[in-house]
């Protein structure tokens, strides 16, 4: 289930992915959960953290022998706290991490969207500040948002991917904010 927002001009706003970073006071036995969670991934000499795969929700935490974790593919900030929490209740159900306070911090928000409009992308580098297009490098414009923080990747199909938000809002926001400035620069188009 996609967590959707806001209607930008024809639209929903998708949340595809949440990342949060978790920091807790103890260092964590990497090795002790791989003996008591044998479908976990663990190959310390490619990578230093252990992934632990969840179905519901469907995400995926790197656990680092620190006690440092980083959870992605959730949908919701909600999924991804429900997620760092049952991982965490799973550790402590086996006895490899005690029940300690844990600050997860959102690092990153991505969503996406679809304007009711195409974007003339040759135009919008004409009259936006902090764009970037190089056609023959990648297919859409790199918009670099101040307010909210984000960067919005932009085609001319008026298909939007939207990354950097810290909060859900953020991202609903940036695109009715950008869907304003280019109808206001007349970037928009019928096809």
């Amino acid at each position: 289930m996609e967590a959707e927002m806001g209607n930008p001009r024809g639209g929903k706003v998708q949340i595809q992915n949440v990342v949060v970073s978790v920091v807790t006071d103890q260092a964590i036995d990497l090795n002790a959960i791989v003996s008591k969670f044998p479908s976990v991934e663990y190959r310390p000499k490619v990578f230093p953290g252990l992934c632990f795969r969840l179905k519901s929700p469907k995400t995926a935490t790197l656990i680092f022998s620190t006690g440092r974790m980083v959870c992605t593919g959730a949908k919701s900030i909600r999924q991804a706290k429900e997620a760092v929490h049952i991982v965490r209740r799973r550790l402590k159900g086996e006895g490899i991490i005690a029940e300690v306070g844990a600050e997860i911090t959102v690092q990153n928000i991505v969503a996406s969207a679809v304007l009711d409009r195409s974007v003339d992308l040759d135009r919008a580098v004409e009259v936006l500040d902090n764009i970037m297009y190089e056609p023959e490098q990648f297919p859409g414009a790199i918009y670099r948002m101040e307010e909210p923080k984000v960067v919005i990747l932009i085609f001319s199909q008026g298909k939007l991917v939207i990354t950097g938000a810290k909060r859900e809002e953020e991202a609903a926001m940036a695109v009715e904010r950008l869907y304003a400035i280019l109808q206001e620069e007349e970037v928009l188009y019928s096809p």
